[in-house]
């Protein structure tokens, strides 16, 4: 019984009707003008960076906290254009999948824009979870800092 329920499950297709293809297109519209803004915002990231590598070592050295600051800002935007990348990649991966699929009606290419879609959210949601738990470590080291100063 179980076996018959399973093969039948194996075998399942969707079918979209026009609207939710609409949908999709659309989507895939939006997402590709995110995807756009998201390389170009890489983009800046990485020209900061350059700029700031520049400015940094324009200025004469010095001990302070400046002299320990001068490589890590830099560095700091090249990490996080690179960390930007990965969510921007798959959304256009989704969006030029998704516009591909609908045109040319394969269900392959439409999994797999599903599945960059997936990626995505799963990137942001990690991320997500990586940002709430430094700010609990934030606001834990700060109640420390500011008990032991009393």
């Amino acid at each position: 019984m179980e076996n018959e329920n399973q093969s039948q499950f194996d075998s399942f297709e969707l079918h979209l009707n026009q609207t939710a293809l609409d949908y999709l297109r659309e989507s895939a519209k939006w997402s590709m003008f995110l995807a756009i803004l998201g390389f170009i915002g890489i983009g800046f990231l990485a020209l900061v960076a350059i700029i700031m590598t520049s400015v940094m070592s324009a200025l004469p050295d010095s001990s302070g906290p400046l002299g320990a600051v001068k490589g890590v800002v830099s560095i700091f935007y090249l990490v996080i254009a690179v960390i930007y990348l990965f969510p921007v990649y798959y959304l256009y991966r989704y969006a030029s999948n998704t516009k591909k699929a609908i045109f040319s009606k394969d269900s392959a290419l439409l999994t797999d824009a599903f599945g960059a879609l997936k990626s995505h959210h799963k990137f942001l949601g990690i991320a997500a979870i990586v940002i709430i738990s430094l700010y609990i470590v934030m606001a834990i080291v700060m109640v420390i800092g500011f008990s032991a100063m009393r």
